[in-house]
């Protein structure tokens, strides 16, 4: 189901959902390449002994994007809330799609040595950047312009796009293990992926920069009731709003990247699979979790946020162990299984987030507040948790000790969202 199927009551509300869909792709390809990735990047740019620590040092890249996220937040969202979220979403993308491509020209650690990881951090650091600024953003355009009673159909797509991203990510990294040899993977075919998302950044920089603005924005510019000062107002007056964003992101970025990252390379390093048959079992994953997410949106807007996303906390606290006990047997039919179950128990949070997160804050300071408590929850427990998964099996010799992680996060999660009011039924503030 695309965007261009849902029937809507006018050509704009397919062009929203199509320019926020298409920067949520380049955004998450990119990281997504690089996760599915990770073993060639290891041993392009951090050649070590023990190729554990190998592994340890690339994630710790990984997790360095996200350290710019909340600096990326704060300048995205004020721009967003002052001068429009079309100008910011525009901006973003062109950042996020010059980085992607500069990735692809990177020398390796054999041609310049220790410059090479240097400059790799360099560029994960603007791409991190970029994408502090998209999630808030593209939720609230696609949200905002959204019918009272379909935002979370709407706001599905948002997680369309990310995963969309990540599933076009796989996809390559798998057809780049399928059709080169490990030799040619190290000489040359890993920068393809990363040169590639050039063209996806164009054509979403030229759809972003087409669309208008959003209704509910632009009745606050003509009022003249913009906020001049998002971030004071953010957290002076609605310090409790951009709390919840942060407490229910923290399930939501840790399932996210332990399912969509570090699974895959722990069904190599733990599961003992093949590199090549791990990323189509993700692959295959994520397209059935991707087909999921506009069918439970849109059941959101008939039971609520709060059961979708209560349901997905409590399956993760049940079954967290039984996951990573699955996916550490070697045993490809209980791996498919466990991957497909943690996508499907996923999915319902998935799907909700997005709307859920729109519909807590005030359209004023929507983009700020959003931005910054999403990211500020991603850097820290989203980030680094495939860095945290990799050295909880290293330290403690158990092979699920991951599950742990996961649990903990959906717990207080969970917590969180009993606490909160319902969103789905009221008019965005």
């Amino acid at each position: 189901m695309t965007a261009a199927a849902i029937p809507v009551e006018g050509s704009n509300y397919q062009r929203a959902i199509t320019a926020g869909v298409i920067g949520n792709v380049l955004e998450w390809y990119d990281f997504g390449v690089y996760g599915y990735l990770v073993p060639t990047i290891s041993a392009l740019f951090f050649p070590a002994s023990d190729p554990m620590n190998g592994l340890l040092l690339t994630f710790a890249v990984f997790g360095v994007g996200f350290v710019m996220r909340p600096i990326g937040s704060i300048v995205f969202g004020i721009y967003g809330d002052r001068k429009g979220r079309r100008k910011a979403l525009s901006a973003v993308i062109f950042v996020m799609a010059v980085s992607t491509f500069a990735i692809g020209l990177l020398p390796t650690y054999s041609q310049v040595g220790i410059a090479a990881p240097i400059l790799l951090v360099v560029v994960r650091l603007f791409q991190g950047l970029s994408t502090g600024g998209e999630f808030g953003g593209s939720s609230a355009y696609i949200v905002e312009y959204a019918p009272q009673h379909r935002r979370g159909l709407f706001g599905s797509f948002q997680l369309v796009g990310v995963a969309s991203g990540f599933l076009l990510g796989s996809l390559t990294a798998a057809l780049l293990n399928s059709a080169l040899s490990a030799e040619d993977r190290l000489a040359w075919g890993w920068r393809l992926p990363f040169l590639f998302g050039i063209a996806v950044g164009l054509v979403g920089i030229y759809m972003r920069w087409r669309i208008s603005d959003t209704p509910k924005y632009t009745e606050l510019e003509e009022q003249g009731a913009v906020a001049t000062a998002p971030l004071v107002e953010a957290l002076a007056r609605h310090p409790r709003e951009t709390l919840l964003a942060f407490g229910s992101t923290l399930f939501n970025t840790v399932a996210y990247y332990i399912a969509l990252i570090y699974m895959n390379n722990y069904m190599v390093n733990v599961g003992k699979l093949p590199q090549a048959v791990a990323l189509w079992i993700t692959t295959g994953s994520l397209a059935v979790m991707i087909l999921l997410l506009p069918g439970l949106g849109a059941l959101s807007d008939r039971v609520g946020r709060r059961p979708l996303m209560i349901f997905a906390c409590a399956a993760y606290v049940v079954l967290g162990v039984p996951f990573f006990l699955m996916a550490s047997s070697g045993n490809t039919a209980l791996t498919v299984f466990a991957m497909l179950l943690m996508m499907v128990c996923y999915a319902p949070y998935a799907a909700t987030c997005a709307s859920f997160l729109t519909e807590i804050i005030p359209t004023r300071v929507r983009y700020t507040s959003m931005s910054v408590g999403y990211n500020v929850a991603v850097a820290i427990f989203g980030g680094f948790a495939p860095f945290i998964a990799t050295w909880l099996v290293k330290a403690t010799g158990i092979s699920y000790a991951p599950a742990a992680y996961v649990i903990a996060a959906a717990l207080i999660t969970g917590f969180v969202v009993i606490r909160t009011r319902e969103t789905a039924f009221t008019p965005l503030r």
